[in-house]
């Protein structure tokens, strides 16, 4: 897995999964952590088993069921780490031995940390997610419920299709002209009707907007659909096989 060590530093254990030592058959030994319409419970758990005990201390998962929304899940008992059927595209929380995470295969996964309250939080920002400002809203319910300062937050912004891949149609195009003012700086033209996108930028800006310092925030460099060696990728895979795995983004307070 990869991490952040602007977050390790600060004391927040964090991971953005790769594909590799598993057991799903996506070809062979893949560590998918969701997806259960595409692979086995018994297999998930057994890559979850594996991706958790990464970690040196003795954490709780707490998920949702991702909906590609722009709602936020508040994690302060044990029936909200347990329940990950109710639907949500992000989840925050203070609580330790608890890492909250989101699911991605091309979506940019958002994980923040303040470092003054030590609330956290782990956001799904694909286009429909970015296009509604789903991370300026993590931060506000981070603000409204645990008295975040902006100036106090780290970002770190995971592995996902990139600017220089990730093709879309006038839909994306259209939503984001609708709901920024500066909509069209994130495309860059490809044909009639179709631009690349830059969702790492769009989702680096909102947590900008929101007073988070540029300097606190760090963008993975890698590609998901040019590094499916490395990655899931629902844009390649799913073409080309009809199917793919899930990655997993995680953080949590270390003691």
């Amino acid at each position: 897995m990869l991490v952040s060590q602007l977050l390790e530093a600060a004391g927040f254990a964090n991971g953005f999964s790769t594909r590799g030592g598993g057991v799903s058959p996506f070809p062979e030994n893949s560590l998918n952590l969701a997806g259960f319409d595409e692979d086995s419970a018994k297999n998930i758990a057994e890559n979850r088993s594996r991706f958790l005990n990464v970690f040196d201390d003795d954490f709780r998962l707490a998920t949702a069921w991702q909906v590609h929304g722009d709602q936020i899940k508040l994690v302060v008992s044990d029936s909200d780490i347990d329940n990950s059927d109710e639907k949500f595209d992000g989840l925050i929380s203070q609580l330790p031995h608890v890492l909250v995470g989101v699911k991605t295969a091309d979506c940019v996964p958002v994980l923040l940390a303040d470092t003054r309250t030590k609330a956290f939080a782990a956001v799904h920002a694909g286009w429909r997610g970015t296009a509604q400002s789903i991370v300026a809203k993590a931060v506000e319910k981070m603000k409204s419920t645990f008295g975040t300062d902006p100036s106090d937050v780290l970002a770190a912004i995971g592995p996902a299709a990139s600017g220089r891949c990730y093709e879309v149609g006038s839909d994306v195009i259209d939503a984001f002209a609708k709901n920024f003012s500066n909509g069209e700086s994130y495309f860059s033209s490809t044909r009639d009707g179709h631009a690349l996108v830059d969702l790492h930028t769009a989702n680096r800006d909102q947590l900008v907007d929101q007073g988070i310092p540029e300097s606190a925030i760090s963008i993975a460099p890698l590609c998901t659909i040019e590094r499916i060696d490395l990655f899931f990728s629902y844009r390649v895979e799913k073409r080309l096989y009809g199917k793919t795995g899930r990655l997993l983004s995680v953080i949590g307070r270390r003691n």
